[in-house]
Protein backbone atom coordinates (compact mmCIF):
# COMPACT_ATOMS: atom_id res chain seq x y z
CA UNK A 1 0.00 0.00 0.00
CA UNK A 2 2.88 1.99 0.64
CA UNK A 3 4.67 1.58 -2.63
CA UNK A 4 1.08 2.75 -4.34
CA UNK A 5 1.13 6.18 -2.41
CA UNK A 6 4.67 6.68 -3.69
CA UNK A 7 3.34 6.36 -6.92
CA UNK A 8 0.41 8.24 -6.95
CA UNK A 9 2.06 11.11 -5.71
CA UNK A 10 4.00 12.02 -9.55
CA UNK A 11 0.66 10.99 -10.60
CA UNK A 12 -1.30 13.45 -8.69
CA UNK A 13 1.67 16.04 -9.23
CA UNK A 14 1.45 15.31 -13.06
CA UNK A 15 -2.25 16.25 -12.85
CA UNK A 16 -2.05 19.30 -11.33
CA UNK A 17 0.75 21.04 -13.45
CA UNK A 18 -0.87 19.82 -16.24
CA UNK A 19 -4.21 21.70 -14.92
CA UNK A 20 -2.06 25.00 -13.82
CA UNK A 21 -0.23 24.63 -17.51
CA UNK A 22 -3.02 24.52 -19.15
CA UNK A 23 -5.24 27.53 -17.21
CA UNK A 24 -1.55 29.73 -17.67
CA UNK A 25 -1.78 29.46 -21.40
CA UNK A 26 -5.32 30.12 -21.67
CA UNK A 27 -5.93 32.47 -24.21
CA UNK A 28 -7.18 35.96 -23.13
CA UNK A 29 -9.27 38.69 -23.97
CA UNK A 30 -7.16 41.27 -26.03
CA UNK A 31 -7.68 44.59 -23.83
CA UNK A 32 -5.09 46.63 -26.48
CA UNK A 33 -2.72 49.60 -25.24
CA UNK A 34 -6.10 52.06 -24.31
CA UNK A 35 -5.63 51.53 -20.69
CA UNK A 36 -1.78 51.29 -20.00
CA UNK A 37 -1.47 54.73 -22.37
CA UNK A 38 -3.91 56.32 -20.74
CA UNK A 39 -2.26 56.09 -17.89
CA UNK A 40 1.16 57.10 -19.04
CA UNK A 41 -0.55 60.25 -20.02
CA UNK A 42 -2.45 60.93 -16.59
CA UNK A 43 1.59 60.42 -14.72
CA UNK A 44 2.79 62.69 -17.59
CA UNK A 45 0.01 65.42 -16.94
CA UNK A 46 1.20 64.87 -13.18
CA UNK A 47 4.79 64.95 -13.71
CA UNK A 48 4.17 68.34 -15.53
CA UNK A 49 1.95 70.00 -12.90
CA UNK A 50 4.70 69.27 -10.01
CA UNK A 51 7.77 70.27 -12.15
CA UNK A 52 6.14 73.64 -12.76
CA UNK A 53 5.33 74.91 -9.35
CA UNK A 54 9.16 74.46 -8.40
Amino acid sequence: MAALAWLLIPLVAAVIAGLWGSWANRTRRARGDGPELDGYARFRAAMEKSSSRT
